[in-house]
């Protein structure tokens, strides 16, 4: 894992929360948020050796270095750089405020104890579930609005947990539904391709920190830590090296897409 003078390397470069507005688009993707999911308080999905928020830090910082050193022009600010507590709209707030060209959230995922875990990755985007495991995914994730205070005001009487609630979500008009596959594709490919993970596809669901977000927007699953075998693998250094050099292959060949259009 990346220790505590590596990151102070990195935030060097990146800059972390400030809130100037950005030029209006060119059509090239000049700015990016890359969101390490939950921290402080709110530890994710726990395993049986770590916790989610530990592991979503390390490959959100892993990825945004190669993305410094090879895109030295693409400008990254980072949700949260340090094991703190970040509310979900604050997280969309940060990327709206600075206009910001792409949004990453990354995640672990889980499952309950007392059902068998899969493995492998998914790459969700801003919709309306097709099953109810889709479903079970955005209410974990969704529920940590619950630590946040005022939430029930925050965010206008959503409950995580009201399979109704998710559907009056999904019916937000998303412009950029479109661009969001196309990016959430790629990363599945080079899960597939470059990390040889079990690709579990792209999928649609209602999650918060993509519902407000106004840019292209995917949540990474990056595997299961309730998994024992891929647990380890996403604590191991060339594990979360692979996840996010898979993510980083994406970008690229996203961005390329975009500014040859």
């Amino acid at each position: 894992m990346l220790n505590t003078f590596k990151i102070g390397l990195l935030l060097g470069w990146i800059t972390f929360c400030s809130f100037t507005f950005k030029s209006d688009s060119d059509g090239s993707i000049d700015l990016i948020v890359l969101d390490a999911g939950h921290g402080g308080k709110d530890t994710g999905a726990k395993g049986k050796i770590s916790k989610e928020k530990d592991i979503v830090l390390d490959i959100t910082m892993r990825l945004a270095r190669k993305i410094k050193l090879e895109m030295p022009e693409v400008k990254i600010i980072l949700t949260r750089a340090s094991d703190k507590f970040v509310d979900l709209s604050e997280r969309s707030n940060i990327a709206n405020r600075r206009k910001a060209d792409l949004f990453i959230s990354i995640h672990c995922n889980s499952l309950p104890k007392n059902k068998k875990s899969p493995a492998g990755t998914e790459t969700f985007v801003m919709g309306l579930h097709k099953s109810d495991e889709n479903l079970e995914v955005a209410k974990r994730e969704n529920s940590s609005i619950l630590l946040e205070q005022n939430y029930e005001e925050r965010y206008k009487g959503f409950n995580p947990n009201s399979p109704l609630a998710y559907i009056m979500l999904a019916n937000r008009q998303n412009a950029y539904i479109a661009s969001s596959l196309s990016f959430a594709g790629k990363i599945e490919r080079q899960f597939q391709k470059y990390a040889d993970r079990n690709s579990r596809g792209v999928k649609q669901a209602g999650f918060m920190v993509l519902w407000q977000t106004a840019m292209p927007s995917v949540l990474v699953e990056a595997g299961f830590i309730s998994h024992a075998q891929e647990e380890k693998y996403l604590n191991s250094d060339d594990g979360q090296d692979e996840i996010a050099e898979a993510i980083f292959r994406a970008f690229k060949q996203y961005k390329q897409e975009v500014e040859d259009r």
